[in-house]
């Protein structure tokens, strides 16, 4: 049929529809491809599965009279909503037109999210939010923060239930923030995405401080000094095809169990390596990434807030084809010692795979919480005290490793058998005490060195004792602390099968409205 022969109102609407897909124009367009940014729809193109994207509400448009506005109406208003796939498995998207306003948050656009939130809620799917803000659409006043809230509760809702991703790909301002801040993961991509509550020239005018956008909220920043993100991406390609990877560790809501990927990796593979790994010397630093490559499922490990508190690692990765995330301390950064930032992060962590139905697998190496005026006034103890409740609340199956050192109160709250730890195993390395023997002898010890005449011999005889006697595995093996004293190479094999022995496991918490995490 050629153009000729489309009946009027069939011409009429693919006009109209093609109208909207050319957003705030070319001239519009081509400025967000001058800043290094794509479209609202060539986002989408690169995230979902090629041809799944349907869209919804194309032919909104915004209902402001105020200010001139309506005579600048724009099919689909300030953002692109739908659903599409990713390796084949539903979500639910929203992707901020730039070109529209840009991109800034009107009545209308906040019905068309909240209508895809809840959609995405009834269908048990994730929601990928692509954000490129301006923030709150000032002509429309009260009417655009009414719409922002409405968003943050469905957010505020939906966690828990079902994956919230979001990517911070423009800008992202004032009250637009508390939405990512809501979600389960935030992606950021170098030199193009900011998120702030004020901006710089507030910040000038009220505290006197003179910061531009990167300095004050951009991708850096927020991957390495706030926490606030997760991800640091170098192009929005690249931010783009991270989510696609994060998306195949997840499973699409609280019910389902994540995919199951098969990774070509052998269940019984051992790597000999891993007994040199850990130093003999206790003070002598490791990288505990090479740990955990060695034991999981082959280039399976993704870390995530790699630059943020980096004494500890979490992330995702695959045992023998299945899901698991991580949590480990790494001995390279600050020894592994827990402080205010590595608590929350993997408080958080830990919080998000219980809600996800994801195995909980612990490397241990700790020789404490972080002592000091700054930690102890920061509230070292309340924040401490999140990470505690995050694996004594979690029911998902929790695998521990003890490679090294365990001290103190850390030792019981990275994943004990004490708070429900289903499996807990030790390497032949692992020092499971008090405090370490440097530490102890001095106040064990004290009379008898101090009267000793050759004190420093005394407290070198005395230390190697304790050593001998506290600084391994066997006492709290003997308790029935850990399950098993295994050999380095064996842990993937005994792992797989745990894993394996805990895919039918049940347990429950206290039945409640929620808990009262120390926040």
């Amino acid at each position: 049929m050629t153009n000729a022969d489309v009946p009027d109102k069939i011409r009429e609407l693919r006009e109209r529809k093609a109208q909207a897909r050319f957003g705030g124009g070319s001239k519009r367009i081509e400025q967000q491809h001058i800043r290094g940014k794509l479209t609202a729809r060539e986002r989408l193109d690169l995230l979902l599965d090629a041809g799944s994207f349907e869209e919804t509400d194309m032919l909104v448009t915004h209902r402001a009279t105020d200010f001139g506005l309506e005579a600048q109406r724009y099919l689909g208003d300030g953002v692109v909503t739908g659903w599409g796939r990713i390796d084949g498995r539903p979500v639910y998207v929203f992707s901020q037109d730039f070109t529209v306003f840009g991109g800034s948050l009107s009545e209308a656009v906040a019905e068309k999210v909240c209508k895809i939130m809840d959609m995405a809620m009834k269908n048990g799917a994730p929601v990928i939010g692509l954000n490129d803000s301006g923030g709150a659409r000032i002509q429309e006043g009260v009417v655009s923060l009414g719409g922002y809230a409405d968003i943050f509760l469905r957010n505020t809702l939906a966690s828990g239930v079902i994956p919230q991703i979001s990517a911070i790909l423009g800008p992202c301002a004032g009250g637009a923030v508390y939405s990512p801040a809501i979600t389960d993961f935030v992606l950021m991509v170098e030199r193009t995405s900011y998120m702030f509550v004020t901006g710089p020239n507030i910040v000038k005018s009220v505290t006197h401080e003179d910061v531009d956008f990167e300095q004050l909220g951009g991708a850096e920043v927020h991957n390495t000094t706030s926490g606030v993100a997760h991800f640091l991406a170098a192009t929005e390609p690249e931010c783009l095809d991270l989510i696609r990877r994060l998306m195949s560790y997840l499973p699409s809501n609280n019910v389902d169990d994540p995919p199951y990927v098969d990774t070509g990796d052998l269940p019984l593979r051992e790597d000999a390596e891993l007994v040199t790994l850990v130093p003999e010397q206790p003070n002598k630093p490791y990288d505990m990434r090479d740990v955990i490559r060695r034991i999981v499922d082959r280039d399976t490990f993704l870390e995530v807030q790699a630059l943020y508190a980096q004494n500890i690692i979490v992330g995702f990765a695959r045992l023998n084809g299945h899901s698991a995330g991580i949590v480990a301390q790494q001995p390279a950064v600050l020894a592994g010692v827990l402080d205010i930032n590595s608590s929350d992060k993997a408080a958080r962590f830990v919080r998000f795979c219980d809600c996800f139905n994801i195995p909980i697998l612990t490397f241990v190496d700790v020789p404490g919480f972080l002592p000091g005026v700054g930690q102890e006034h920061g509230g070292i103890i309340r924040h401490g005290a999140k990470l505690l409740y995050a694996y004594c609340e979690a029911t998902v199956p929790k695998l521990t490793v003890i490679t090294r050192k365990a001290y103190g109160g850390a030792y019981d709250v990275m994943s004990s058998k004490h708070i429900r730890g289903d499996v807990n195993y030790a390497w032949p390395t692992a020092e499971i005490a008090v405090m370490g023997a440097e530490g102890a002898v001095p106040l064990i010890f004290r009379d008898e060195i101090a009267q000793s005449p050759d004190r420093e011999a005394t407290r070198t005889r005395l230390v190697e004792e304790y050593r001998q006697k506290f600084a391994n595995p066997y006492i709290a093996a003997a308790r029935g602390y850990v399950d098993d004293i295994i050999e380095p190479r064996q842990t993937r094999r005994k792992l797989i099968s745990a894993l394996e022995m805990l895919k039918n496991k049940r347990d429950s918490n206290p039945p409640k409205k929620h808990g009262n995490i120390p926040l």
